[in-house]
């Protein structure tokens, strides 16, 4: 069943495994999209439905950054994917994995970023699943990644949330 696929724009969830990064973070945001009710929550089908499969304009706009970024020997999306933790969504490793929530990230040389995907029940109304992402950087080249690509990921982030709703979250 396809559902509701508004995305919005929300405060970080004080309840998010992440939430003690948002202090002194770089860079924070949070989006959140309605949840179909269900008797069971896979975080990692979930977050396969969110990154899993990423759309050919997300795999160019990739391409490009892993161009340009490599130049300044930042880790590219092959990197990420071929590094030594082997529990991961795409390129992303699971950092941590909980009923209601999957927290996904990495370290590098200019940054620190968290991910997570956590989902809200509620008494009145339908549950939510949050997209929040928190980055701390550690030099100039961090802050200025950070500064170009935020736009980006703010799209990459609001599509791929819509089409996952649009597809069940992959429990469909």
């Amino acid at each position: 069943m396809a559902f509701r696929t508004t995305v919005t724009k929300r405060t970080p969830p004080r309840e998010s495994g992440v939430a003690d990064w948002y202090k002194g973070a770089n860079f924070t945001d949070s989006y959140e999209v309605a949840f179909p009710p269900a008797s069971t929550v896979d975080m990692r089908v979930i977050a396969q439905s969110v990154f899993g499969k990423p759309t050919l304009w997300f795999r160019a706009l990739l391409f490009i950054r892993d161009m340009v970024m490599a130049r300044f020997n930042v880790k590219t999306s092959s990197d990420l994917r071929q590094s030594g933790n082997e529990d991961k969504i795409n390129f992303f490793s699971v950092l941590a994995s909980h009923p209601d929530e999957i927290i996904l990230g990495a370290n590098d040389r200019h940054l620190d970023f968290r991910l997570s995907l956590l989902v809200q029940r509620t008494v009145n109304g339908p549950s939510r699943l949050s997209a929040t992402t928190v980055v701390h950087c550690h030099n100039r080249l961090g802050r200025i990644y950070i500064t170009v690509i935020a736009p980006f990921h703010r799209m990459v982030v609001i599509s791929n949330l819509r089409r996952a709703a649009a597809n069940g979250f992959g429990h469909e």
